[in-house]
């Protein structure tokens, strides 16, 4: 129950240092125009987004690597000889590296020469390859975190070498999952800061208290940045953020080893990915005709007639509720 209270605690100050500190960032991102770029394609209402400032995700992350930092800097800096505890490293490191794509991604489409556009997915995407291979071999053979659990059973799966491929290809499609999810005001940080809650619960079902208060910090600090996020918003999210935030949360389902419900308890963000695979195969299938209206699936439920808060209050519902559900499925 301590370390209940301790981890909501803890999100209660991540929430007031990112608030406190928005304020001054949003004046930085405005000076320096760094605004969202709409795409033509997208639907005609969305031009209102047009120079909302962007690559919001850098004020989730410092409030996040200081408060992290300064509660585990004993055992941060070798004064402990907790391993465990030196492990929350690896979920920082991999946020910090996601971000950096992300914030270049952001850049290049804002005052490079791909303006509108960003990175190429190609080049985009092999960073994300590298950067996830990496971590699922720390994961694997640093760290020694068991490879699957699944609910009801006991005991835990190995999987030797192919934990790596699949813990990398879990990491990437969560990076890009939670990227296709941010496109309407607030509906990217609801979503996965409830699913980092659920998963603050598994780790602390587990006995992993320094990944619970990571998760929790996470949680606080994403509350903080929907405070200029919810519509009409004042702030984007950006590549900066959405790559971080869904990378880190595939790093910590990982962690805890209940990465199998991960479409569970992030089905939002998996529906979203999903929805975008089909409507590319179904394209090339049928030769130009689409299964959606528009892809990923938060737009064809506008084109539906949804208002952009209908939209996002609907999925948090559903994205909750199941969050619910796999964390009492983890808990069995």
């Amino acid at each position: 129950m301590k370390q209940v209270a301790l981890a909501l605690s803890l999100a209660g100050l991540a929430f007031m240092m990112t608030v406190i500190w928005g304020g001054p960032l949003l004046r930085i991102l405005r000076h320096f125009k760094i605004g969202k770029i709409i795409r033509v394609e997208e639907p005609a209402h969305h031009s209102i987004k047009m120079g909302t400032p962007t690559m919001g995700g850098v004020m989730v992350i410092l409030p996040v690597i200081l408060l992290t930092g300064l509660l585990n800097a004993v055992t941060l800096i070798g004064a402990s000889q907790s391993g465990v505890g030196r492990s929350i490293l690896v979920p920082i490191i991999v946020m910090v590296g996601y971000a950096v794509l992300g914030a270049a991604d952001d850049w290049e489409g804002i005052r490079g020469k791909r303006r509108g556009e960003g990175m190429r997915a190609r080049t985009k995407f092999l960073f994300q390859v590298i950067l996830a291979l990496g971590t699922a071999f720390v994961l694997k053979f640093m760290l020694g975190i068991p490879d699957m659990f699944l609910p009801t059973i006991k005991g835990y799966f190995d999987l030797g070498w192919w934990y790596i491929p699949i813990a990398a290809f879990i990491i990437v499609s969560m990076s890009n999952a939670v990227n296709f999810t941010d496109g309407l005001d607030g509906l990217a940080g609801l979503i996965a800061a409830t699913a980092f809650a659920g998963y603050g619960l598994i780790a602390l079902n587990q006995h992993q208290v320094y990944l619970a208060r990571f998760c929790f910090i996470l949680v606080g600090a994403m509350f903080g940045f929907l405070w200029f996020n919810v519509h009409p918003a004042e702030l984007i999210m950006g590549d900066t953020g959405s790559l971080a935030f869904g990378s880190t949360l595939a790093v910590v389902a990982l962690m805890t080893s209940q990465w199998i419900l991960l479409p569970i308890i992030a089905i939002i963000p998996f529906s979203e990915i999903i929805s975008v695979v089909i409507q590319i195969v179904y394209f090339r299938m049928t030769k130009g005709k689409r299964f959606f209206k528009m892809a990923p699936v938060h737009l064809h439920f506008e084109l539906l007639g949804w208002s952009e808060t209908q939209v996002v209050q609907r999925f948090w519902l559903i994205g909750l509720l199941a969050a619910m559900v796999g964390v009492g499925l983890a808990l069995v």
